[in-house]
């Protein structure tokens, strides 16, 4: 059993835990693999006033969830803990909380966490965050160094007394482990080539955790998203025949060019149609306006050498076929 004092600290860490879950609009759940005290204490200093750092060990933390959920059920058997549940399964690995008391701060905590990183030298045993490349070059190392690079098969010669590297040579792989000669040639070559630093793992808000790649979505992607959802329900809707606000415009526009195709071989116009009837009635003028249209279209495709003829000839065909046929969907 824990001392009275361990206790009570413990039960403060719990009791503030939760304050802080409930209380605050948004929380980042963080990895802090090869985080220093020094570099967290930096990182807490930054944030202060805007941001909570709180970490704790794992079994405290799920202990803390369990009793407000046993205590919510308690309260009110009907009560809802989908939320807390959530968040328990979340609770995996080496990992913190950063509270953020206002949506604002989401922010300013991602950009302390990316300032605060330091370069780490590698470790045998570790899993190598990146890849990690020796370019080609005079590495600086004596003659008597060669057994380094044969360990790993880079190739190498002399040149002026000294070891050059005659090509690129990846000497560690993304997600696989360090191995030791690779840690030795490194460390003789001073390359400290990792960064080490709190990385968001995931976001707890509004009761939901969902991964940190939804914080990198703009809002050019989002628009990209809706307005790609606008044009599908015009199409289902000029398909199956039912009118929507979205469809509107292709409507009216099929209608125009129905009755443009019914006025232009008669003796019939109005306002709208007389350019068009004109264009009709001149080649010229007709051809003149095709090839500036496929022009402009090549345009952007002008560095792709040969294949600009052909991407004009297939714009001036699909024009020709949007003349024949008058029905979007017909």
């Amino acid at each position: 059993m824990p001392s009275g004092a361990k206790l009570e600290r413990k039960n403060a860490y719990m009791a503030k835990l939760i304050d802080l879950v409930e209380s605050t609009p948004l929380a980042l759940i963080v990895d802090v693999d090869h985080v220093g005290s020094k570099q967290m204490q930096k990182i807490r200093i930054a944030l202060r006033g805007k941001c909570t750092l709180l970490m704790g060990k794992n079994t405290m933390i799920r202990t803390a969830i369990r009793k407000r959920m046993e205590a919510m059920t308690e309260d009110d058997p009907e009560a809802n803990t989908t939320a807390l549940a959530s968040l328990l399964a979340a609770i995996n690995g080496n990992m913190g909380f950063i509270f953020c008391h206002t949506a604002g701060a989401l922010q300013d905590a991602r950009d302390c966490l990316a300032e605060f990183v330091v370069p780490a030298a590698a470790k045998a045993g570790i899993t190598a965050p990146k890849d990690v490349t020796i370019p080609a070059g005079p590495s600086g190392l004596e003659p008597s160094q060669t057994s380094f690079f044969q360990a790993l098969n880079i190739p190498t010669k002399i040149v002026k007394g000294a070891i050059e590297i005659t090509a690129d040579f990846r000497i560690c792989t993304q997600g696989e482990k360090v191995v030791l000669s690779a840690q030795a040639l490194l460390a003789k070559l001073g390359i400290r080539p990792f960064e080490y630093g709190m990385i968001v793992r995931s976001v707890y808000q509004d009761g939901a955790v969902f991964d940190a790649a939804v914080l990198d979505i703009s809002d050019d992607v989002l628009i990209g998203k809706f307005m790609s959802g606008v044009s599908y329900a015009a199409a289902f809707g000029r398909e199956i025949g039912i009118p929507t606000e979205a469809g509107l415009p292709h409507m009216m526009c099929n209608a125009f060019k129905n009755i443009v195709a019914t006025v232009a071989e008669i003796d019939f116009n109005f306002k709208e149609v007389e350019e068009i009837k004109e264009i009709l009635s001149d080649p010229e003028k007709l051809a003149a306006m095709k090839a500036g249209a496929a022009a402009s279209a090549a345009a952007p495709a002008a560095g792709g050498g040969g294949g600009a003829a052909p991407a004009a000839a297939a714009v001036v065909e699909e024009e020709e076929e949007e003349e024949m046929d008058f029905d979007l969907f017909g």
